[in-house]
């Protein structure tokens, strides 16, 4: 099950951050948009339904921690992506996002240093 948009944010904060409340979760969310408490509350509600978040209680509130990993939840985001949107197709994503985006010297080198390893493994 892949997350929502609001829930990939409050993920993101998760993970940066660690344990937080619903209150904490709510003021970083709102250093970027405008978001309610109870918005967030709901969401992360949802969002412990789904098994995407835990948490545990502290006093009269709850403590909440990401329980899906960073890494693990891009590569499903990733890979849903290209096979939705390309077919499958990793390099029509690379080509694409290289004819769009004017790569620097560096990141060039980056990429060739990347297939240069790809291809010593095969």
């Amino acid at each position: 099950m892949k997350p929502s948009a609001g829930e990939l944010e409050i993920l993101q904060i998760l993970w940066k951050n660690g344990e937080m409340t619903v209150k904490e979760v709510n003021e970083e969310i709102n250093k970027v948009k405008e978001s309610g408490y109870t918005t967030t509350l709901k969401t992360m509600q949802i969002m412990f339904e789904k098994k995407f978040i835990s948490r545990q209680s502290l006093g009269r509130s709850h403590v909440y921690k990401a329980d899906v990993t960073e890494e693990e939840t891009k590569n499903d985001l990733l890979d849903k992506f290209i096979e939705s949107t390309y077919n499958g197709s990793a390099m029509k994503l690379v080509m694409q996002a290289l004819g769009n985006h004017d790569a620097s010297k560096e990141e060039l080198d980056q990429i060739r240093e990347l297939l240069d390893e790809m291809d010593k493994g095969n």
